[in-house]
């Protein structure tokens, strides 16, 4: 008999997985179900879509003809409500039962609410779907001016969008830095000066009290716990996401942040795996726990799930992910964990120039890197390899640096 797969969510990961299963097993019988509205499109390009750069069509990945031809059946609008392990079940929102023999668990997250008076006001915005996309671009062609709310990598895309569609703004951070917990304020200043340029306003220690809307319940004011007042007729707000895991609920599914996976991307159910930023997974380079939702490692997770459920223990997940923004006149690229570590080292080279590395153990295990791009694939070869760099943090930062640079022959190249 062919088995049966059901993979919930038609992301970057579950799309992959459905891919590479089709790939390996001809006869399956392969289900893809989604609460959006439309196929598989590129997350990282729907920034571009909204700041006024790209139409949209380049930005759908899949239509519906690709899971045709790929004899996949697609639950579009289609929200799972309940999972049943013992018995091989997920149920949707309007009682429908699905069968599977192996599950794949690709849910993702939905933004955070701000929790403060008048935050669901018309004109307040958050940013993680193609449809938030078209939202923000239609209202950010007609605003005035701007406050975006939430100093992370989704953030920042809110704040390149009112620049790019010349609407003055101010950005509202926590602390005194862009992106704190990655960066220094020496690196951040790179990045604050560039929006500065852009007529993005980076505003410190600031945050929202409550927004005042007018007569029509349309956004007006965000107020900060300061009691300073700032104009915006156009809100953005990312302050992270929370992990849907709710539908875990009565389930002995572990999980906590994300769903607990191994390096085979296997939950503690021998038939149930997930894939995407919903996994808390083995991280075979950390040694350690870890949850990461950048593309790229989105996708490598959903193709090395779907060997697994194929054939558990073919393909481990070993992977250093990479995220670039490329809003201004220089490039920024991290990768791996650029927020952990116990020690760190940084060097700034010229006024858009600098890099920083993360390290655990005397080990990388993430870094950013602004202007030159060019270390990285150095920087990722010693992570991977875990190469311990004890004793040489200023030799990885020299400008120039090449891996013959360090001592001892574990660098070897």
């Amino acid at each position: 008999m062919s088995q049966s797969y059901v993979i919930v969510g038609d992301g970057i990961a579950g799309a992959s997985a459905a891919e590479t299963l089709r790939e390996e097993e001809p006869d399956a019988d392969i289900t893809i179900i989604t609460d959006e509205g439309e196929p598989l499109y590129n997350r990282i390009l729907i920034k571009e879509f909204a700041k006024g750069k790209l139409p949209e069509a380049p930005i759908s990945i899949h239509d519906e003809s690709w899971y045709d031809d790929r004899d996949v059946d697609l639950e579009l609008d289609t929200l799972v409500t309940n999972i049943d392990p013992e018995g091989h079940t997920v149920t949707a929102h309007d009682g429908t039962e699905y069968d599977y023999d192996k599950l794949l668990l690709a849910i993702g997250g939905t933004p955070t609410q701000l929790p403060v008076e008048n935050s669901d006001a018309e004109g307040i915005h958050h940013f993680w779907t193609f449809q938030d996309a078209r939202d923000i671009k239609e209202h950010i062609e007609g605003a005035d001016s701007s406050v975006v709310i939430g100093a992370g990598l989704l953030g920042i895309d809110l704040a390149a969008i009112t620049a790019a569609q010349e609407v003055e703004g101010k950005y509202l951070m926590r602390g005194k830095a862009w992106w704190r917990y990655a960066l220094s304020e020496e690196g951040a200043e790179i990045i604050h000066e560039a929006l500065r340029e852009r007529n993005v306003e980076p505003v410190f220690d600031s945050g929202v009290d409550h927004f005042e809307v007018d007569e029509n319940d349309r956004v007006t004011t965000a107020v900060d716990p300061n009691g300073d007042r700032y104009d915006a007729d156009f809100v953005g707000i990312a302050i992270g996401l929370n992990f849907n895991t709710e539908i875990l609920g009565g389930t002995d599914i572990e999980y906590d942040n994300g769903i607990y996976t191994d390096e085979f991307m296997r939950t503690n159910h021998d038939d149930i795996f997930a894939a995407g930023d919903i996994t808390e997974f083995h991280d075979l380079i950390l040694g350690d726990r870890a949850q990461n939702g950048a593309w790229g490692s989105a996708k490598e997770q959903g193709t090395i799930a779907a060997k697994n459920m194929v054939d558990y223990g073919s393909e481990e997940f070993r992977w250093v992910s990479s995220y670039s923004i490329t809003h201004f006149d220089f490039p920024f690229l991290s990768f791996g964990h650029p927020t952990l570590g116990d020690d760190h080292v940084e060097a700034k080279y010229s006024d858009t120039e600098w890099r920083r590395l993360a390290i655990k153990d005397g080990k990388i295990v993430g870094g950013v890197l602004i202007g030159d791009l060019s270390p990285q694939t150095k920087y990722k070869k010693l992570m991977r390899e875990q190469v311990d760099v004890s004793g040489q943090k200023e030799v990885l930062v020299k400008q120039d640096f090449q891996l013959d640079d360090l001592e001892g022959a574990a660098a070897e190249q």
